[in-house]
């Protein structure tokens, strides 16, 4: 990982949009850190989009998004469960192309869902999940299902290092099972997740710019940027040409196999400013 001070300026300057983590990467604590707040107000007023795609549930990134309890998040899009769900407002291109956010009074319009998989799919999975679920309660005493809101649809969460605290040894215990029950499976900074088809979040970032766009991501990633934190994030690290990590992913590096080309020299949402920053100074 090279200092985010390496970044050409020349790459810095085509950037038109970011993915991020949501989790220890907008966060601290569970609270997005106001310097991180502000840089997704300055990225949104220059133009850039940002789309965060969060292992959280859809439920969870509802208060963000609508603005019912807080401010609403200058964003298009969030894509939840690690790809399985999004909600969305709107996003456009004008006649070259060039991709752009909504007007800022467009932030507090309803909300829509969207999903990968059709009704009867989700239905039957999430019968299943409800029965992997049992099995893991049941054979690992001690481990327990996520409590971020409530809300999950498309996907198993279990806490490993949010309020729990779990030995390596547990972790892989628990997906040894999400695995034997064919499962597909993701480790974030906090939860052990598992579903049910093939999600992860570059199959869910390409999907909502596929879905709101008609645009796909594979073949402009040269102007999108991935920033995030954790063994959740790697599929982004190895596929995004520009991926920054905050500097918190240090704790977890040595366990990773795809690493960001960029480190922040801060952790968490401080980070996330650094890299807002490094891509308004080359505008």
């Amino acid at each position: 990982m090279k200092p985010l001070s390496d970044w050409p300026l020349a790459e810095r300057r085509g950037i038109v949009g970011v993915f991020t983590d949501i989790d220890d990467t907008l966060t601290s604590e569970g609270s997005i850190t106001p310097d991180a707040l502000q840089a997704l107000h300055d990225l949104h007023a220059a133009g850039v989009v940002v789309i965060p795609v969060t292992g959280r549930p859809i439920g969870w990134c509802q208060r963000f998004m609508d603005g019912l309890s807080q401010e609403p998040w200058p964003v298009p899009a969030m894509v939840a469960e690690n790809g399985g769900v999004a909600f969305v407002r709107s996003l456009s291109a004008d006649v070259q192309g060039q991709i752009r956010p909504e007007p800022a009074e467009k932030l507090r319009e309803p909300l829509s869902k969207l999903y990968q998989l059709d009704a009867a799919t989700r239905a039957a999975n999430a019968a299943a999940m409800q029965q992997v679920a049992q099995r893991v309660l049941r054979e690992l005493p001690g481990v327990g299902l996520s409590r971020d809101g409530g809300g999950r649809e498309t996907d198993l969460a279990f806490d490993y290092a949010e309020y729990a605290q779990l030995p390596p040894e547990t972790v892989q215990q628990v997906l040894a099972i999400l695995h034997e029950s064919g499962m597909e499976t993701s480790v974030s900074s906090i939860h052990i997740h598992g579903c049910f088809g093939h999600f992860d979040k570059w199959t869910g970032a390409q999907w909502i710019l596929r879905t709101l766009m008609r645009r796909e991501l594979a073949d402009e990633l040269d102007r999108w940027v991935f920033i995030g934190d954790s063994g959740n994030d790697q599929v982004m690290f190895r596929h995004f040409r520009h991926s920054v990590g905050v500097a918190n992913i240090a704790r977890c590096a040595s366990s990773l196999t795809d690493l960001p080309r960029y480190i922040t020299p801060a952790e968490r949402g401080t980070g996330f400013a650094q890299m807002a920053q490094a891509i308004l100074q080359a505008r």
